[in-house]
């Protein structure tokens, strides 16, 4: 987030201290170790979270802006050091653990934040953030408080996007074609923007409307929230 989508993650922070929250920030920052889990490489993704959750371990929620972020904390960490001496903070941690909609939505019962955007838009279902954490309702209830946002879903809304992190550069083909079946179908709505909770699949579908000169433009749900 601070490297590829600081805007979402500055709108993050402004809208959770808008709501009377602390937000501390991590200065070294650290990977959450997902890439090399989903390879297959635990061992070398352990000393990656291990940093992390010392990082994270005095937080009283850990709010994340990516589904897919989000599953590997609050999904994985548990699996990933079961059985060793840092089970019970992965545990911990993994219970505070919440992606931003979620957050607002399910934690703080809020809903309303005053947005106004007067576009049409379409929402793009992240697959870690819908397959893995169950989350389809409440960026919907968020996007319906918007002011002049009108939300027009896609056929393929829950559709893999392609790009899958490291499985986009093993299988670029694959991607790219999966990619442009998104696309498409976001076109086919006639939407300005498509609007996700991982940032991961809106640089993926981004780099493919560019590429091929659509109008189409991505926009973090963070983003569009701040948009006051």
């Amino acid at each position: 987030m601070d490297a590829l989508f600081p805007r979402a993650a500055i709108s993050m922070v402004q809208i959770l201290e808008r709501l009377g929250h602390r937000v501390v920030c991590p200065r070294e920052g650290a990977c959450c170790g997902q890439p090399p889990f989903n390879s297959g490489y635990w061992a070398e993704a352990r000393p990656m979270a291990r940093q992390l959750l010392v990082q994270l371990q005095e937080a009283e929620a850990v709010v994340i802006g990516s589904g897919s972020c989000g599953a590997m904390v609050k999904k994985f960490y548990p699996e990933l050091f079961a059985g060793l001496p840092e089970a019970a903070l992965a545990q911990s941690v993994a219970e505070r653990t919440w992606e931003f909609s979620e957050f607002l939505v399910r934690k703080l019962g809020v809903t309303d934040l005053g947005a106004q955007l007067p576009a049409k838009v379409t929402f793009h279902d992240g697959c870690h953030g819908l397959r893995e954490l169950g989350i389809k309702h409440s960026p919907r209830a968020l996007l319906a408080k918007v002011r002049g946002l009108e939300l027009i879903e896609m056929k393929d809304a829950e559709t893999c996007c392609g790009f899958g992190g490291t499985f986009s550069a093993k299988f670029p083909a694959i991607s790219t074609a999966m990619g442009d079946v998104k696309c498409g179908s976001a076109l086919e709505t006639g939407a300005e923007y498509i609007v996700s909770n991982d940032s991961s699949c809106l640089m993926h579908i981004q780099g493919l409307l560019s590429r091929a000169g659509k109008p189409l433009k991505t926009l973090h749900l963070a983003e569009v929230l701040n948009h006051l």
